[in-house]
């Protein structure tokens, strides 16, 4: 007897609403996922509930581990970061320091980080691109001074209060272009299709 995957409803809501922010068709996570559109319906309506080997399909076809489908890296509903626990880096030697303000646990499906520069500073440069999975999105809010993001190849100038998203896939770097420190925050979510 195959094992599987309780409860059902909380199964299908998650997998239609991963389907939905994917911007995908129930025929195209079939096609993706090997699964067929009327048990995909099933499984999303809370009909059925699919095997391991079924909702293993279903996690690839959506891009995302198992593990990550059923929620298995979360401990609870709530994590809490405390200021004193935060992960800290950078480089000094181009005037940049971080602290990323969200948990290092798996199955985070964003991370959530501020950045100060300083004048003449840059998170990274051309030849220093940034390591973030295919198909991730980032989104920067300047809280103070001004920046330029250069996202692959492009230059955008950024004031204080603008927010932007991009491609995070994509070689990109922040620099401070003005004569005072600029900060900003900055969540990257994985997995993201591009529109």
């Amino acid at each position: 007897m195959a094992t599987t995957v309780q409860p059902q409803t909380e199964i299908g809501v998650r997998v239609k609403a991963l389907r939905e922010a994917a911007g995908l068709s129930l025929r195209d996570l079939a096609e993706r996922s090997g699964v067929s559109a009327p048990m995909l319906s099933q499984v999303e309506r809370g009909e059925t509930s699919p095997t391991l080997t079924v909702a293993a399909r279903i996690a690839a076809g959506l891009e995302l581990r198992l593990s990550q489908l059923l929620r298995l890296d979360e401990d609870g509903a709530v994590t809490v970061v405390r200021a004193a626990e935060r992960r800290r880096g950078g480089n000094h030697r181009r005037g940049h320091s971080f602290e990323v303000l969200t948990s290092a646990q798996p199955g985070q499906r964003a991370e959530l980080s501020r950045h100060t520069l300083a004048p003449g500073g840059a998170t990274g440069a051309a030849d220093d691109p940034p390591m973030h999975e295919p198909g991730s999105r980032e989104t920067a809010l300047v809280e103070h001074g001004g920046l330029v993001l250069v996202c692959d190849g492009q230059r955008h100038e950024l004031r204080e209060g603008d927010c932007v998203t991009f491609d995070a896939d994509l070689p990109h770097h922040f620099e401070n272009p003005t004569d005072a420190d600029a900060a900003f925050l900055a969540v990257v979510a994985a997995g993201l299709r591009r529109s």
